[in-house]
């Protein structure tokens, strides 16, 4: 039987990256006393003075990155962990709102490796980790940590939060968390704890939610209760009891997740002024998030992958879209999502269609898609493939837009494409 050696601390960060890959049998295991453990012998589960755990179906990176900004604009040194990764690796750990060097993270992986002992671990439970020893040598003031899958037995889990957040909840994940919405509320509400805050940025969630922060004496604060906004016009008001901050600059990034931040920070007790808030909304953004790539043809990317966050998508860009504009949409999916429901979100703005295929494991054939497209939709072996097509068919800027979705593989691919062509 071959013995696996791990890398050196100074070996490559593609080489820890197939190292890691191979150390467990599973790639999602969700259980909480092998990572925990580890943790322990690492001394890794208290990775900053302050902890904010996001989770939720949709709108975990955006929430995570609007509270990043409002911090770093009050003057905290924060540390952001979310998954997954558009390009590299690197983007999974931001210190401050930068990535680290490659040799930051293979020294991370050898830390966690000597404390491993071991114990089996999976390729997000060692990231997770790695990214809570880098939080502790870098000394931030905050470290705020986007779930994985789930809640309850992620391994983010590990740490205990000053502050909870839940974004959303939809049905996603069939194979892991189940199609009973009650239960995946209760699986994400499991990032809950007593007598810290809690808080829930949808409209109408799962009632799993609340009888959880009930049930462990966590404080819960649900959107349209205790706390509100409003768009109008080209800003927006948000108020929590008496406490009102009006004429907000409209973010980037979606505004349930701005206003579910704000709450976040506003029961952190940190020291954040109205002015870092309006500064943070003016400049955050996210990649694949609504991002646009160019302006001739107008191009869109969003990692929109599930019926919730398509259905968000297609409002923006009937918000975006001017009065006989052709909407060209380049997709490709993950065969274990709901792709039926997620292009029938889309099927109102959308004129014309260029499926793709993900070459990766669970990545879809261009043909499961075309089976729930109008008849006779042509299909392509990949997103760049498919983006030319459409490219060739939106020539006219005035009355063309592309909108690449569907998976973050998807967006991911025509990242690294955009980057050496534009």
């Amino acid at each position: 039987m071959s013995v696996l050696f791990s890398p050196s601390a100074d070996a490559p960060l593609s080489e820890w990256q197939h190292y890691l890959e191979t150390l467990h049998v599973s790639a999602i295991d969700l259980e909480l006393e092998r990572v925990f453990q580890v943790a322990l012998n690492a001394k890794v589960t208290k990775p900053a003075p302050k902890v904010i755990t996001v989770s939720g179906t949709n709108g975990k990176g955006s929430t995570c990155a609007i509270i990043e900004a409002i911090l770093q604009a009050a003057g905290y040194k924060t540390g952001v962990y979310s998954s997954p990764h558009l390009i590299r690796y690197n983007e999974r750990v931001r210190i401050n709102g930068k990535e680290l060097e490659d040799q930051e993270h293979t020294l991370a992986f050898s830390e966690i490796e000597r404390h491993r002992e071991g114990i089996s671990l999976s390729f997000f439970e060692f990231g997770t980790l790695a990214a809570l020893w880098l939080f502790i040598e870098n000394k931030v003031d905050i470290a705020i940590l986007e779930v994985g899958l789930g809640g309850r037995l992620d391994a983010t889990n590990l740490v205990d939060p000053d502050v909870s957040v839940i974004t959303s909840i939809a049905i996603d994940h069939v194979d892991w968390l189940g199609d009973d919405i009650e239960k995946i509320g209760h699986e994400k509400a499991g990032i809950f704890r007593h007598d810290k805050p809690a808080v829930c940025g949808q409209v109408k969630p799962p009632a799993s939610l609340s009888a959880f922060a009930d049930e462990i004496g966590a404080r819960f604060h649900q959107v349209g209760y205790q706390f509100d906004y409003q768009r109008e016009g080209d800003v927006w008001h948000w108020h929590c009891g008496a406490f009102d901050l009006k004429d907000l600059p409209i973010p980037a990034l979606p505004l349930p997740n701005a206003a579910t931040a704000i709450m976040a920070i506003g029961l952190s007790n940190l020291n954040v002024s109205d002015k870092n808030i309006v500064s943070a909304l003016n400049s955050v953004k996210l990649p694949g998030r609504l991002e646009q790539i160019s302006h001739c043809p107008y191009v869109l990317l969003d990692v929109a992958h599930n019926p919730q966050s398509s259905a968000y998508l297609a409002e923006q860009i009937t918000q975006i879209k001017r009065k006989g504009f052709n909407v060209h949409a380049v997709v490709g999916m993950l065969k274990d999502k709901d792709i039926s429901e997620t292009l029938l979100q889309m099927k109102d703005v959308v004129d014309h269609w260029y499926p793709a295929s993900i070459q990766a494991q669970r990545g879809a054939h261009w043909s499961q898609l075309t089976a729930v497209l109008p008849q006779g939709t042509q299909g392509y072996d990949s997103p760049i493939s498919a983006y030319k097509a459409a490219e060739k068919r939106a020539f006219d800027p005035s009355k063309d837009m592309i909108i690449v979705f569907g998976s973050f593989l998807t967006v991911g691919e025509m990242t690294a494409y955009f980057s050496k062509v534009i």
